[in-house]
């Protein structure tokens, strides 16, 4: 396994191409390229970063970038329902497999997020372009290594509870908001093989993926979730009787 962590950045570039204006003056090039010139930025050499958007042929997630991909990263908002069912089940498999996975924001309805939960992952929402307060609740977490407590965002989408996933693995983040709802902002699971990360903080609407503090919990998460051991897949196999004294 190559030292260099191998990342896709897959984002729907739907609102950004629709003519969105504030949104196009938050993230002109599109939410996945600002995401990873974060990545770019706190890994430096210690990365391959790319990057893929829904419009791409077969959403520009083959088997080949798949399989080249160490950590994937998903941000989707209006267009879940055009993401195809073949492709998001490859995701989940290469994940059962392996393959990291960090979810942002309102990747949480997403299909692949959905399917690797079993839940219907819904939520509380207001956009009114609150205060929100990213507080580190599992300090020896990798994730937040190096991230200050609390994380200030000036303006952002509250997301509240009650946020319908199963019970965390790790719960590193809880979020706080102006109008007093809390948030479980950033959670980790292992499934099959993989390991995956949801983090809320990033709407469209607020340039959220600029803030120094949110690119490193993105870049320390890739670093987390990346393969601890060859990708394979896992199958129900027969074994005869005493296979393991041999």
């Amino acid at each position: 396994m190559s030292d260099s962590i191998r990342i896709t950045v897959w984002n729907e570039f739907v609102h950004e191409t629709r003519g969105d204006a504030v949104v196009v003056a938050n993230y002109p090039d599109g939410i996945h390229e600002v995401v990873a010139a974060g990545l770019r930025e706190h890994l430096g050499d210690g990365a391959s970063v790319a990057t893929a958007t829904l419009r791409d042929p077969e959403h520009g997630l083959t088997e080949e970038v798949l399989a080249q991909t160490d950590v994937l990263f998903w941000w989707g908002h209006i267009a879940h329902d055009e993401v195809s069912d073949e492709v998001a089940q490859r995701v989940v498999d290469h994940v059962h497999a392996g393959m990291g996975l960090v979810v942002l924001h309102s990747g949480h309805y997403s299909k692949v997020f959905k399917r690797l939960m079993g839940t219907t992952c819904s939520l509380k929402w207001r956009n009114d372009g609150e205060r929100e307060l990213v507080w580190t609740v599992m300090p020896g977490h990798p994730i937040a290594e190096g991230v200050p407590h609390p994380i200030r965002i000036e303006r952002q989408e509250m997301y509240g509870e009650f946020f319908d996933i199963p019970v965390p693995d790790e719960e590193v983040f809880l979020s706080t908001f102006a109008g007093g709802e809390v948030f479980r902002s950033g959670v980790a699971y292992t499934r099959g093989l993989g390991r995956v990360f949801y983090f809320s903080p990033g709407d469209q609407e607020y340039p959220v993926y600029h803030h120094p503090d949110i690119r490193r919990v993105l870049a320390n998460a890739a670093r987390w979730a990346r393969p601890r051991g060859e990708r394979r897949t896992l199958t129900a196999d027969q074994h005869p009787l005493g296979w393991f004294e041999g």
